[in-house]
């Protein structure tokens, strides 16, 4: 009787271990798979801010291009083309702001309105937006010229150094929107050239690529966000397209209130849910 309480204590004792190690092995696996998809994402999440680096430098080659076209047209005196070429080269500005905002000291050098800055310090594409639309000149301009191409190559230098991450896409995608709600929809970016729905665009298309970028990582969060979130923007596309003018956009001044209020509430409407995308950040 002994050796069978023994041997049954035995085997009891070996089921016991084993059903305890076969349950930590099962309580440890979850585990394994979390790391392995928190592995996932984090690389998937590194090639979307690959991706996107390369669009902002892209973006910023081309505002280098045109605003070096554009001041030549300033100093030469060519009023017509510099105005032709002003609100285009901007546009590359305004898509890449996440990145360009990066660096304070130049953002307001190169894009302060008037009454950002004192006085004496004001210069950038608005400074010499007054001398084209409001003073209709170019004289005295040319400093300006000269010294926002310096300032916009500085800018395509610095940007070699930015380290883009999922935070500065998903808070710069959010700050491009606050930025037309702010700004832009009020017509005070661009107060004498009235090119605002230049601006409104950029400002949209730059949220919207980051938004595509980051949709396969979402879409696994939440497709339903992400669902509503590419619905908002097309009717916010669809509002500016009725703006179009050949290649370009109307000016700001022959919208009716009506349609200001609209595009302010699309892109409010846009905005809310574009705010939660920072849940592709978050670890499942």
């Amino acid at each position: 009787m002994k050796i069978w309480k023994a041997a049954f204590v035995t085997l009891l004792s070996s089921s016991l271990l084993f059903g305890c190690s076969q349950s930590s092995k099962t309580d440890s696996e979850p585990k394994k798979t979390d790391k392995s998809a928190s592995t996932q994402q984090s690389k998937e999440l590194a090639q979307v801010t690959k991706e996107y680096r390369g669009y902002a430098i892209g973006e910023i080659d081309e505002l280098v291009k045109d605003t070096e076209q554009f001041t030549n047209a300033v100093k030469s005196g060519d009023i017509e083309k510099a105005k032709q070429i002003y609100p285009l080269a901007r546009m590359h500005y305004e898509r890449s702001e996440p990145i360009a905002e990066v660096f304070g000291d130049l953002d307001p050098e190169i894009d302060a309105r008037e009454g950002d800055v004192p006085a004496s310090e004001w210069r950038g594409f608005h400074r010499i937006e007054k001398g084209l639309w409001k003073e209709n000149t170019t004289v005295g301009y040319e400093q300006y010229a000269d010294q926002l191409l310096k300032d916009v190559k500085l800018l395509r230098a610095k940007v070699e150094t930015v380290k883009v991450t999922p935070d500065i896409l998903i808070t710069g995608a959010v700050d491009l929107l606050n930025e037309v709600s702010t700004s832009k929809v009020t017509g005070e970016e661009d107060r004498y050239s009235h090119t605002d729905l230049y601006d409104f665009a950029a400002n949209v298309q730059g949220a919207e690529k980051i938004y595509e970028l980051l949709k396969p990582a979402l879409e696994k969060k939440d497709k339903k966000l992400s669902d509503e979130i590419g619905s908002h923007f097309d009717q916010v596309n669809q509002l500016l397209n009725q703006h179009k003018k050949g290649d370009g956009y109307v000016p700001y001044t022959e919208l009716t209130s009506a349609e200001v209020k609209e595009l302010s509430q699309a892109i409010d409407a846009l905005a809310e849910p574009l705010s939660k995308m920072g849940i592709v950040v978050e670890e499942s």
